[in-house]
């Protein structure tokens, strides 16, 4: 089934429309008609399920049949990413949503070997919460992950300051059982944080400033995973503890 974001606005009791963009979708690509469902979302409160009742040329308006269940995980949880090469980031960014991330921080690591141009930047993360936002209609989410724009190491530890749980895998760090024992733990009480380094890992400073601000360093296991696969790896494991029924 479909799936569109709107405003709170824009429902109204047993009524609902859709506008912008998503009309021109609804229309010209998906050919949808009237009387056929589709599923809305307001700014994670709500979903509903819908049935077109009219198009227009610059809204679809929609009758509301009944509120759906909420699919967001009971906290909020950020990926902090230290940039890798290529177009690594974008997959990264659409498979944690799917697992459920709330909010992914692009981090400037010492290690990071991306090139940041200034000029570029605001295209990149226009580019890079697009994906969030598909990421997040074909997942079926009830709100849109943001994607913020590349952070120092020190401005993204102090965005997740208060955070109740900080998770950085290491390649350094020993003792499965201390991983698996903070995984049991996960409450719906705490916020989680995950801190993922770029291709080249951490420097030891990175790690200890890390530690400061409140991070557990832990590991994944005696192997080596990519920068792509330790994220989606660790926040597969916190989803499925942290999945409702």
């Amino acid at each position: 089934m479909y799936h569109f974001f709107v405003e709170e606005k824009q429902v109204n009791g047993e009524n609902a429309y859709i506008s912008g963009s998503d009309v021109n979708h609804i229309v010209n690509v998906l050919r949808m008609k009237i009387g056929e469902e589709l599923l809305i979302s307001v700014k994670g409160d709500w979903d509903y399920l819908c049935k077109i009742e009219e198009i227009e040329n610059d809204r679809v308006n929609l009758k509301v049949l009944e509120s759906m269940e909420q699919r967001e995980l009971p906290i909020k949880l950020t990926l902090l990413q230290g940039i890798p090469k290529s177009d690594k980031l974008e997959m990264i960014i659409q498979k944690a949503i799917e697992l459920g991330v709330s909010e992914i921080i692009p981090v400037k690591t010492n290690r990071v070997v991306v090139k940041i141009d200034e000029k570029k930047t605001q295209a990149k993360v226009n580019r890079w919460n697009a994906i969030a936002e598909s990421a997040a209609k074909q997942s079926k989410r009830s709100i849109i992950p943001k994607v913020l724009k590349p952070q120092t190491i020190d401005n993204a530890l102090e965005i997740v300051k208060d955070y109740g749980v900080k998770l950085l895998p290491y390649e350094n760090a020993d003792g499965i059982k201390k991983t698996k024992d903070i995984l049991n733990s996960l409450d719906s009480k705490n916020n989680i944080a995950v801190f993922i380094g770029p291709e080249g890992g951490f420097e030891e400073a990175e790690v200890k400033k890390s530690t400061d601000s409140g991070f557990e360093v832990i590991t994944l296991g005696k192997r080596i995973l990519r920068t792509e696969t330790a994220g989606l790896a660790l926040l597969s494991n916190i989803m499925i503890r942290l999945e409702e029924e």
